[in-house]
């Protein structure tokens, strides 16, 4: 089998995942890792699919185009380079950030961990609390490189929340279980 990579964005509504993974099955295909989300009424997907010879990302593409038509769905279907490693090399870490919305957060924060290496293999913001009362949150997902000394990268983070005016904290991950 090879890999393709489905996404799919569209106004959220009920049925988007029962259509699209349809198509799937009929295909003979196998969801592998999924990530799938609402975003203010907006349903995001990402999958990367397991599938037979012969079919193809076009035709693939096409048939849930088709399926889904009425959803009104953009819908992408690409090849995936089976090179690529599945997960980087390094220590699994979490990096929280609490404060007033402005903007420019997210890239301070992730310039600060590009700057030593890190990826970010999973992120997500809400504003959260009351209406009178907003909250920033971001969530992050990281990995350090070997060799990389984490307490210090806390610390970098440490002295941009003071900047940004906002709280932040970075530990190692702890292991989830689905």
């Amino acid at each position: 089998m090879t890999h393709l990579a489905v996404s799919a964005i569209g106004a959220d509504r009920p049925g988007i995942v029962a259509a699209v993974t349809g198509v799937l099955v009929d295909r003979g295909c196998n969801l592998e890792d999924t990530s799938m989300s609402i975003l203010r009424g907006h349903f995001a997907m990402m999958l990367v699919v397991a599938v037979p010879r012969g079919v193809t990302s076009a035709e693939l593409e096409a048939s849930i185009t088709a399926a889904t038509a009425e959803l009104d769905l953009v819908v992408v279907v690409r090849p995936i380079d089976e090179d690529v490693p599945r997960s980087p090399a390094g220590e699994a870490w979490t990096v929280s950030v609490y404060g007033a919305d402005r903007p420019g957060i997210v890239h301070r924060v992730t310039s600060v961990l590009a700057g030593e290496g890190a990826n970010v293999v999973d992120l997500e913001t809400r504003v959260i609390g009351d209406d009178d009362r907003p909250v920033y949150a971001m969530f992050l997902d990281v990995t350090i490189p070997p060799g990389t000394d984490g307490g210090a990268l806390a610390d970098r983070l440490q002295d941009l929340a003071g900047e940004l005016g906002v709280s932040c904290s970075a530990h190692p991950a702890d292991a989830d279980i689905l």
